[in-house]
């Protein structure tokens, strides 16, 4: 069977591409709050789906990140056994390599499974 468009464009994508990534014009300190409702991994031990929304909060220095490019990267997961606890510091880790900025925050809020409800925050002011 032939992947689809999406599906290939999604299997296909680097989030490291410096295409991705645009100068910020501004010098002052603000704040950009992203957040991606559509998360989805598979369980790593059952393979079953995991749903989450990914926040995403930053006060950018020198780059800024397309949409787009932060909307595949996260589509990416979707194909990929990774734990909750895994996905949510790769998705931090990745980003604030490539971005570098004054500050981050990322907090994946997942859908309760099994009666267990999983928040992981991750902030780059208290590491």
């Amino acid at each position: 069977m032939e992947m689809k468009y999406g599906e290939k464009e999604i299997v296909e994508f680097d989030i490291n591409s410096k295409e991705h990534y645009w100068p910020n014009n501004n010098e002052k300190n603000y704040i950009i709050d992203i957040e991606l409702p559509e998360f989805m991994a598979k369980c790593p031990r059952s393979g079953y789906p995991d749903f989450a929304t990914i926040k995403l909060q930053y006060t950018p220095n020198k780059k800024l990140i397309e949409l787009k490019a932060l909307k595949l990267y996260i589509n990416t997961f979707m194909f990929r056994e990774v734990s909750h606890e895994n996905s949510a510091n790769e998705i931090f880790d990745t980003l604030y390599k490539n971005l570098e900025p004054r500050w981050m925050k990322v907090v994946a809020d997942f859908k309760p499974r099994g009666n267990v409800h999983t928040v992981i925050e991750i902030d780059s002011a208290k590491m």
